[in-house]
């Protein structure tokens, strides 16, 4: 048995990684894969992957390419799920705030630097054509519970996660909707370290057929609406609606999507240059 550990956000997009491990899919091809759920997102899990303490992230697309530029030794092996991710941009249910060109120049609650929370601070920024210097301010707040504690207390002025996760503490009166802000690109990749490509590549594209078969069947399984409700606290209608705007994939970033990522990446001064496509993808030969 080869040992791999991946880590991920505890959230309904990694369902199929649950599914696949309890049904043992894993281990019938050698592979004994653990899950290490990163509550704190993607600038944790680009940390861990630095650090080694995982092998594998499910990871936000636009934030590990910024810390792959930024020198993270590790390569985008696929694309996770296709559709973009769609942020709810939020205020604590007392704010003042009621529209999103309200938020200008107050402080945006941040998981940490370099997560998606932050990286489309900007994005949303720039959609409504503030000053990026300016009018964007930072309150590092760790994860959704760190924002469910802080904004009532005014730590931080808004906060930006995906929606129908957060969509239970805008129900139960926590949080108040203002805006979304969709990604302009697939929302979430598999990334891997370097070293652990170089030693175990075959082992990678093993896993990576394991939880393809998973995703391609993924929403039509029997009851699935039902057990997401379950497992994440949603509303069958809010899971339903989900299912209907998400999509997985099994294909690798094209360049164009790359291309598209990096440009606003250094359109928004997130990045001081753009790298070369091979130094960001790993594009497996066919049966090599």
């Amino acid at each position: 048995m080869k040992n791999f550990l991946i880590g991920g956000v505890p959230e309904h997009f990694n369902l199929p990684w649950y599914i696949a491990l309890r049904d043992k899919e894993f281990q019938k091809r050698g592979i004994n894969l653990r899950w290490k759920d990163y509550p704190g997102g993607t600038g944790e899990m680009a940390q861990a992957l630095r650090e080694k303490e995982i092998d594998m992230a499910v990871i936000l697309t636009e934030g590990i390419v910024r810390d792959i530029i930024n020198g993270n030794p590790c390569k985008i092996v696929q694309v996770f799920v296709k559709s973009p991710l769609l942020w709810g941009i939020h205020v604590a249910n007392t704010s003042e705030y009621k529209k999103v060109s309200d938020l200008r120049g107050t402080d945006a609650a941040i998981s940490r630097y370099g997560s998606g929370s932050h990286l489309m601070a900007f994005v949303n920024a720039e959609n409504h054509n503030w000053n990026l210097k300016n009018d964007l301010k930072f309150k590092v707040i760790q994860d959704l519970d760190g924002a469910l504690e802080g904004l009532p207390k005014g730590d931080g002025d808004y906060f930006m996660w995906e929606k129908f996760m957060t969509k239970p503490y805008v129900d139960s009166g926590i949080f108040r909707l203002v805006g979304e802000s969709p990604t302009p690109w697939p929302s979430f990749v598999i990334a891997v370290r370097n070293d652990v490509l170089e030693k175990d590549g075959e082992s990678i594209k093993a896993i990576l057929e394991v939880i393809n078969a998973v995703t391609e069947n993924f929403k039509t399984l029997p009851n699935i609406d039902e057990m997401i409700a379950k497992r994440y606290g949603q509303k069958i209608e809010d899971v339903r609606e989900w299912l209907s705007l998400t999509e997985w994939s099994d294909r690798q970033l094209t360049s164009k999507e790359l291309e598209n990522i990096q440009q606003k990446l250094l359109e928004l001064d997130l990045i001081d240059a753009k790298i070369q496509k091979d130094n960001i993808l790993q594009n497996f030969k066919k049966n090599s």
